[in-house]
Protein backbone atom coordinates (compact mmCIF):
# COMPACT_ATOMS: atom_id res chain seq x y z
CA UNK A 1 0.00 0.00 0.00
CA UNK A 2 1.37 3.67 -1.04
CA UNK A 3 2.04 5.35 1.97
CA UNK A 4 0.70 9.20 2.16
CA UNK A 5 3.18 12.06 2.06
CA UNK A 6 1.93 13.37 5.63
CA UNK A 7 2.34 10.00 6.73
CA UNK A 8 5.91 9.56 5.55
CA UNK A 9 6.61 12.86 7.00
CA UNK A 10 5.56 12.78 10.42
CA UNK A 11 7.36 8.80 10.53
CA UNK A 12 10.97 10.32 9.83
CA UNK A 13 10.42 13.19 12.33
CA UNK A 14 9.19 10.84 15.18
CA UNK A 15 12.41 9.00 14.40
CA UNK A 16 14.95 11.78 15.31
CA UNK A 17 15.80 11.82 18.85
CA UNK A 18 18.57 14.03 19.91
CA UNK A 19 22.65 12.66 19.36
CA UNK A 20 22.78 12.94 22.87
CA UNK A 21 20.29 10.47 23.92
CA UNK A 22 21.77 7.76 21.87
CA UNK A 23 24.99 7.67 23.83
CA UNK A 24 23.95 5.15 26.91
CA UNK A 25 25.28 1.91 27.24
CA UNK A 26 23.55 -1.06 26.01
CA UNK A 27 20.79 -2.76 27.71
CA UNK A 28 21.22 -7.12 28.28
CA UNK A 29 18.76 -8.46 25.98
CA UNK A 30 16.28 -9.94 27.64
CA UNK A 31 14.56 -13.50 27.84
CA UNK A 32 11.32 -15.09 27.40
CA UNK A 33 8.71 -12.78 29.53
CA UNK A 34 7.60 -15.56 31.23
CA UNK A 35 11.45 -16.07 33.46
CA UNK A 36 12.63 -12.86 32.26
CA UNK A 37 14.61 -10.83 35.72
CA UNK A 38 13.97 -7.59 35.65
CA UNK A 39 16.12 -5.24 33.06
CA UNK A 40 19.06 -4.00 34.51
CA UNK A 41 19.35 -0.09 34.33
CA UNK A 42 21.92 1.06 31.36
CA UNK A 43 24.90 2.39 32.86
CA UNK A 44 25.00 5.95 31.35
CA UNK A 45 28.63 7.62 30.99
CA UNK A 46 29.44 11.36 31.45
CA UNK A 47 31.02 13.55 29.31
CA UNK A 48 32.75 15.63 31.49
CA UNK A 49 36.90 16.11 30.62
CA UNK A 50 39.20 14.31 32.28
CA UNK A 51 42.66 12.93 32.22
CA UNK A 52 43.78 9.37 31.99
CA UNK A 53 44.11 7.61 35.22
CA UNK A 54 47.87 8.05 35.15
CA UNK A 55 47.59 12.13 35.26
CA UNK A 56 48.44 12.52 31.50
CA UNK A 57 46.34 13.97 28.73
CA UNK A 58 45.27 11.31 26.43
CA UNK A 59 46.86 11.36 22.67
CA UNK A 60 44.31 10.83 19.86
CA UNK A 61 45.67 10.21 16.34
CA UNK A 62 43.73 10.56 13.05
CA UNK A 63 43.58 7.68 9.87
CA UNK A 64 42.21 9.16 6.90
CA UNK A 65 40.63 7.31 3.57
CA UNK A 66 41.94 9.72 1.42
CA UNK A 67 41.42 13.14 0.61
CA UNK A 68 37.73 14.22 0.13
CA UNK A 69 35.77 17.31 1.23
CA UNK A 70 33.52 15.55 4.02
CA UNK A 71 36.42 15.00 5.76
CA UNK A 72 38.01 17.60 6.94
CA UNK A 73 34.52 19.07 7.51
CA UNK A 74 33.39 15.73 9.60
CA UNK A 75 36.90 16.80 11.73
CA UNK A 76 35.42 20.32 12.00
CA UNK A 77 32.25 19.59 13.52
CA UNK A 78 33.83 16.78 15.87
CA UNK A 79 36.10 19.34 17.35
CA UNK A 80 33.50 22.10 17.92
CA UNK A 81 31.86 19.32 19.89
CA UNK A 82 34.82 18.58 21.82
CA UNK A 83 34.91 22.35 22.39
CA UNK A 84 31.27 22.37 23.30
CA UNK A 85 31.91 19.60 26.05
CA UNK A 86 35.00 21.77 27.80
CA UNK A 87 37.31 19.59 26.61
CA UNK A 88 39.61 21.69 24.18
CA UNK A 89 39.85 25.16 23.17
CA UNK A 90 40.77 26.51 19.73
CA UNK A 91 41.26 29.10 17.73
CA UNK A 92 38.88 29.51 14.52
CA UNK A 93 40.01 26.81 12.23
CA UNK A 94 41.00 28.46 8.83
CA UNK A 95 38.61 27.44 5.92
CA UNK A 96 40.17 25.47 2.96
CA UNK A 97 42.40 23.24 4.64
CA UNK A 98 42.80 19.32 4.06
CA UNK A 99 42.95 16.44 6.30
CA UNK A 100 46.29 16.84 6.89
CA UNK A 101 46.72 20.45 7.25
CA UNK A 102 43.84 20.76 10.15
CA UNK A 103 44.98 17.81 12.03
CA UNK A 104 48.39 19.60 11.69
CA UNK A 105 46.51 22.71 12.52
CA UNK A 106 45.02 21.15 15.76
CA UNK A 107 47.99 19.54 16.98
CA UNK A 108 49.99 23.15 17.09
CA UNK A 109 46.54 25.42 18.11
CA UNK A 110 44.52 22.91 20.54
CA UNK A 111 44.58 23.66 24.36
CA UNK A 112 43.75 21.16 26.72
CA UNK A 113 44.31 19.66 30.02
CA UNK A 114 42.96 16.67 29.08
CA UNK A 115 43.64 15.55 25.40
CA UNK A 116 46.33 15.90 22.82
CA UNK A 117 45.81 15.62 18.72
CA UNK A 118 49.75 13.78 18.45
CA UNK A 119 50.87 15.99 15.00
CA UNK A 120 52.63 12.59 13.86
CA UNK A 121 50.23 10.01 14.39
CA UNK A 122 48.28 10.86 11.00
CA UNK A 123 47.81 8.35 8.12
CA UNK A 124 46.69 8.31 4.93
CA UNK A 125 47.14 5.76 1.68
CA UNK A 126 47.45 8.69 -0.44
CA UNK A 127 44.90 9.49 -3.12
CA UNK A 128 42.74 6.44 -2.34
CA UNK A 129 45.48 4.29 -3.62
CA UNK A 130 44.50 1.06 -2.83
CA UNK A 131 48.29 -0.07 -3.30
CA UNK A 132 49.09 1.92 -0.31
CA UNK A 133 46.21 0.30 2.12
CA UNK A 134 48.62 -2.75 3.70
CA UNK A 135 51.77 -0.17 4.36
CA UNK A 136 49.35 2.34 6.03
CA UNK A 137 47.77 -0.38 8.17
CA UNK A 138 51.01 -2.13 9.02
CA UNK A 139 52.14 1.39 10.07
CA UNK A 140 49.55 1.62 12.30
CA UNK A 141 49.34 -1.67 13.78
CA UNK A 142 53.73 -1.14 14.13
CA UNK A 143 52.37 2.17 15.89
CA UNK A 144 50.16 1.19 18.02
CA UNK A 145 51.52 -2.14 19.08
CA UNK A 146 54.91 -0.93 19.34
CA UNK A 147 55.28 2.47 20.97
CA UNK A 148 51.83 2.07 22.64
CA UNK A 149 51.18 6.40 22.34
CA UNK A 150 47.94 6.41 21.27
CA UNK A 151 44.86 6.01 23.28
CA UNK A 152 41.78 6.70 20.49
CA UNK A 153 42.42 7.31 16.68
CA UNK A 154 40.21 8.91 14.67
CA UNK A 155 39.13 6.64 11.47
CA UNK A 156 37.70 9.12 8.52
CA UNK A 157 35.84 7.31 5.55
CA UNK A 158 35.00 3.64 4.71
CA UNK A 159 38.59 2.61 4.03
CA UNK A 160 39.82 3.91 7.24
CA UNK A 161 37.21 2.35 9.32
CA UNK A 162 37.46 -0.97 7.33
CA UNK A 163 41.08 -1.21 8.09
CA UNK A 164 41.01 -0.42 11.47
CA UNK A 165 38.83 -3.41 11.96
CA UNK A 166 41.00 -5.33 9.64
CA UNK A 167 43.02 -4.55 12.51
CA UNK A 168 40.62 -5.72 15.21
CA UNK A 169 40.79 -1.62 16.81
CA UNK A 170 43.70 -2.12 19.61
CA UNK A 171 42.40 0.88 20.63
CA UNK A 172 39.39 2.34 20.82
CA UNK A 173 38.72 3.78 17.32
CA UNK A 174 35.57 6.02 16.33
CA UNK A 175 34.53 5.29 12.83
CA UNK A 176 33.58 8.80 10.97
CA UNK A 177 32.31 9.57 7.66
CA UNK A 178 30.67 6.55 6.25
CA UNK A 179 27.90 5.66 4.07
CA UNK A 180 26.98 2.63 5.38
CA UNK A 181 29.74 1.25 8.12
CA UNK A 182 27.30 -2.24 8.25
CA UNK A 183 27.05 -2.83 4.38
CA UNK A 184 30.96 -2.12 4.26
CA UNK A 185 31.76 -4.94 7.27
CA UNK A 186 32.93 -2.25 9.06
CA UNK A 187 30.73 -3.13 11.77
CA UNK A 188 28.76 -6.34 12.37
CA UNK A 189 25.42 -4.47 12.67
CA UNK A 190 23.42 -1.65 13.94
CA UNK A 191 23.15 -2.73 17.53
CA UNK A 192 27.20 -4.74 17.54
CA UNK A 193 29.96 -2.95 16.54
CA UNK A 194 31.39 -6.86 16.71
CA UNK A 195 34.93 -5.27 18.35
CA UNK A 196 35.19 -4.10 21.76
CA UNK A 197 37.17 -0.61 20.98
CA UNK A 198 35.11 -0.16 17.58
CA UNK A 199 32.58 2.45 17.46
CA UNK A 200 30.90 3.55 14.24
CA UNK A 201 27.39 5.83 13.53
CA UNK A 202 24.91 3.89 11.98
CA UNK A 203 21.90 5.33 10.37
CA UNK A 204 19.56 2.11 9.53
CA UNK A 205 16.71 2.65 6.68
CA UNK A 206 18.47 6.44 5.57
CA UNK A 207 18.50 5.77 2.18
CA UNK A 208 15.70 3.94 2.13
CA UNK A 209 13.78 6.57 3.65
CA UNK A 210 15.43 9.15 1.22
CA UNK A 211 14.37 7.23 -2.34
CA UNK A 212 10.61 6.43 -0.80
CA UNK A 213 10.34 10.20 0.38
CA UNK A 214 11.52 11.17 -3.40
CA UNK A 215 9.73 8.81 -4.78
CA UNK A 216 6.06 10.20 -3.00
CA UNK A 217 7.14 13.66 -3.84
CA UNK A 218 8.32 13.13 -7.78
CA UNK A 219 6.98 9.57 -8.65
CA UNK A 220 9.44 8.97 -11.37
CA UNK A 221 9.42 5.61 -13.73
CA UNK A 222 13.87 6.01 -14.66
CA UNK A 223 16.11 6.60 -11.46
CA UNK A 224 19.70 8.24 -12.70
CA UNK A 225 22.75 6.82 -10.62
CA UNK A 226 26.08 8.07 -10.92
CA UNK A 227 28.82 5.56 -8.98
CA UNK A 228 31.74 3.88 -9.12
CA UNK A 229 31.08 0.31 -9.73
CA UNK A 230 33.06 -1.04 -7.06
CA UNK A 231 32.43 -2.65 -3.83
CA UNK A 232 33.59 0.89 -2.11
CA UNK A 233 31.27 2.71 -4.68
CA UNK A 234 27.71 0.90 -4.24
CA UNK A 235 28.68 1.30 -0.89
CA UNK A 236 29.32 5.04 -0.97
CA UNK A 237 26.01 5.77 -3.07
CA UNK A 238 23.75 3.14 -0.98
CA UNK A 239 23.10 1.20 -4.64
CA UNK A 240 21.53 -2.02 -2.85
CA UNK A 241 19.27 0.59 -0.39
CA UNK A 242 18.89 2.22 -3.88
CA UNK A 243 17.61 -1.17 -5.75
CA UNK A 244 15.49 -2.46 -2.58
CA UNK A 245 13.35 0.81 -2.78
CA UNK A 246 12.90 0.73 -6.83
CA UNK A 247 11.55 -3.41 -6.00
CA UNK A 248 9.48 -2.26 -3.91
CA UNK A 249 8.25 0.87 -5.56
CA UNK A 250 8.04 -0.64 -8.92
CA UNK A 251 10.42 2.03 -10.80
CA UNK A 252 13.68 1.51 -12.80
CA UNK A 253 17.67 2.37 -12.10
CA UNK A 254 19.25 3.92 -15.12
CA UNK A 255 23.33 3.47 -13.94
CA UNK A 256 26.26 4.83 -15.09
CA UNK A 257 29.80 3.97 -13.97
CA UNK A 258 31.84 6.99 -12.64
CA UNK A 259 35.35 5.55 -11.24
CA UNK A 260 36.91 7.51 -8.79
CA UNK A 261 39.85 6.01 -6.81
CA UNK A 262 43.07 5.96 -6.85
CA UNK A 263 42.60 8.78 -10.14
CA UNK A 264 43.03 12.63 -9.67
CA UNK A 265 40.13 14.69 -8.17
CA UNK A 266 39.87 16.83 -11.09
CA UNK A 267 39.90 13.57 -13.22
CA UNK A 268 37.54 11.94 -11.04
CA UNK A 269 34.91 14.84 -11.25
CA UNK A 270 35.01 14.88 -15.20
CA UNK A 271 33.95 11.56 -14.92
CA UNK A 272 31.10 12.24 -12.41
CA UNK A 273 29.96 15.29 -14.78
CA UNK A 274 30.21 12.86 -17.72
CA UNK A 275 28.05 10.58 -16.28
CA UNK A 276 25.53 12.91 -15.11
CA UNK A 277 25.59 14.45 -18.78
CA UNK A 278 25.07 11.20 -20.29
CA UNK A 279 22.34 10.05 -18.03
CA UNK A 280 20.18 13.38 -17.93
CA UNK A 281 18.62 12.76 -21.42
CA UNK A 282 16.96 9.14 -19.94
CA UNK A 283 15.88 9.59 -16.55
CA UNK A 284 13.10 11.90 -15.41
CA UNK A 285 14.78 12.08 -11.72
CA UNK A 286 18.46 12.26 -10.54
CA UNK A 287 19.72 10.77 -6.76
CA UNK A 288 23.32 12.54 -6.76
CA UNK A 289 24.52 10.36 -4.04
CA UNK A 290 28.38 10.86 -2.60
CA UNK A 291 31.38 10.90 -4.79
CA UNK A 292 34.79 11.98 -5.05
CA UNK A 293 33.95 13.99 -8.24
CA UNK A 294 31.03 15.82 -6.58
CA UNK A 295 32.64 18.17 -4.66
CA UNK A 296 31.57 22.11 -3.21
CA UNK A 297 33.13 22.97 -6.06
CA UNK A 298 31.53 20.55 -8.91
CA UNK A 299 28.45 20.81 -7.47
CA UNK A 300 26.59 23.95 -9.24
CA UNK A 301 27.99 22.01 -12.65
CA UNK A 302 26.01 18.91 -11.65
CA UNK A 303 23.01 20.94 -10.83
CA UNK A 304 23.34 22.63 -14.23
CA UNK A 305 23.11 19.75 -15.97
CA UNK A 306 20.42 18.46 -14.36
CA UNK A 307 18.11 21.87 -14.06
CA UNK A 308 18.66 22.58 -18.17
CA UNK A 309 17.32 18.84 -18.37
CA UNK A 310 14.56 20.14 -16.51
CA UNK A 311 15.46 16.70 -14.24
CA UNK A 312 14.10 16.73 -10.26
CA UNK A 313 17.30 15.77 -8.24
CA UNK A 314 17.33 14.79 -4.43
CA UNK A 315 20.92 15.18 -2.63
CA UNK A 316 22.27 12.16 -0.93
CA UNK A 317 24.63 14.63 1.67
CA UNK A 318 22.19 17.05 2.55
CA UNK A 319 21.01 20.70 2.49
CA UNK A 320 24.43 21.98 1.03
CA UNK A 321 24.28 20.82 -1.92
CA UNK A 322 20.32 22.21 -2.19
CA UNK A 323 21.67 25.74 -1.70
CA UNK A 324 23.87 24.89 -4.99
CA UNK A 325 21.05 23.95 -7.08
CA UNK A 326 19.73 20.50 -6.18
CA UNK A 327 16.04 20.06 -5.57
CA UNK A 328 15.36 18.66 -2.61
CA UNK A 329 17.11 16.92 0.05
CA UNK A 330 16.13 15.26 3.81
CA UNK A 331 19.61 15.04 5.57
CA UNK A 332 21.00 17.15 8.67
CA UNK A 333 21.06 20.94 7.40
CA UNK A 334 23.25 21.63 10.91
CA UNK A 335 26.50 19.32 11.08
CA UNK A 336 26.95 20.09 14.36
CA UNK A 337 24.51 17.30 15.30
CA UNK A 338 26.68 14.83 13.90
CA UNK A 339 30.19 16.33 15.20
CA UNK A 340 28.57 16.49 19.01
CA UNK A 341 27.83 12.99 18.40
CA UNK A 342 31.16 12.07 17.68
CA UNK A 343 32.63 14.22 20.53
CA UNK A 344 30.51 12.55 22.94
CA UNK A 345 31.30 8.77 22.00
CA UNK A 346 34.77 10.04 22.07
CA UNK A 347 34.48 11.59 25.95
CA UNK A 348 31.92 8.19 27.44
CA UNK A 349 35.48 6.23 26.40
CA UNK A 350 37.68 8.61 28.48
CA UNK A 351 35.32 8.21 31.28
CA UNK A 352 35.28 4.45 31.17
CA UNK A 353 32.92 3.02 28.47
CA UNK A 354 33.85 0.40 26.15
CA UNK A 355 33.29 1.83 22.16
CA UNK A 356 31.03 -1.71 22.08
CA UNK A 357 29.36 -0.42 24.73
CA UNK A 358 27.97 2.37 23.16
CA UNK A 359 24.81 2.78 20.97
CA UNK A 360 25.78 3.42 17.54
CA UNK A 361 22.47 4.42 16.00
CA UNK A 362 21.64 7.57 15.20
CA UNK A 363 18.87 9.17 13.07
CA UNK A 364 19.14 12.75 11.58
CA UNK A 365 17.22 15.03 12.49
CA UNK A 366 14.19 14.99 10.05
CA UNK A 367 14.83 18.27 7.99
CA UNK A 368 13.56 18.84 4.55
CA UNK A 369 15.57 21.21 1.99
CA UNK A 370 13.99 22.66 -1.44
CA UNK A 371 15.26 25.04 -3.84
CA UNK A 372 12.57 27.14 -5.33
CA UNK A 373 14.28 28.43 -8.21
CA UNK A 374 15.44 24.74 -9.70
CA UNK A 375 11.35 23.97 -9.00
CA UNK A 376 10.61 27.32 -10.96
CA UNK A 377 13.47 26.25 -13.83
CA UNK A 378 12.06 22.20 -14.59
CA UNK A 379 8.57 23.00 -13.68
CA UNK A 380 8.11 21.16 -11.02
CA UNK A 381 5.37 22.64 -8.65
CA UNK A 382 5.94 21.11 -5.26
CA UNK A 383 2.87 19.63 -3.22
CA UNK A 384 1.66 21.73 -0.50
CA UNK A 385 2.74 19.53 2.31
CA UNK A 386 6.46 19.82 1.03
CA UNK A 387 6.04 23.73 1.05
CA UNK A 388 4.72 23.53 4.80
CA UNK A 389 7.21 20.84 5.81
CA UNK A 390 10.37 22.37 4.32
CA UNK A 391 12.72 23.68 7.14
CA UNK A 392 15.03 25.54 3.94
CA UNK A 393 14.00 26.83 1.20
CA UNK A 394 16.59 28.33 -1.00
CA UNK A 395 15.75 30.90 -4.34
CA UNK A 396 19.56 31.20 -5.12
CA UNK A 397 21.30 29.47 -8.16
Amino acid sequence: MKTSLSTLLLSLALLAPAASLAQAAAAPTAGPAAAAPPVATPQVFPTKPVMRPDGRKWRIGYFESGDYSEYPRTLRVTVDGLQKLGWITVPAIPDGLNGRQMWEYLADNVRSDTLEFVRDAWWQPGNFDAAQRPAVRESIKQRLEGRKDIDLIIAMGTWAGQDMAGLGAPVPTIVASTSDAVGARITRSAQDSGLDNLHARVQPERYQRQVRLFHEIVPFKRLGLVYEDSPEGRTYSAVEAVEQVAREQGFKVLTCNAPSNGIAPEVATRNALECYARLAPQIDAAYVTVHRGVTPASIDTVAEILRQARVPSFSMLGSEEVKHGLLLSLAQADYSYVGLFYAETMARIFNGAKARELSQVWIDPAKIALNLQTARVIGFDPPVDILLAADEVYEAR
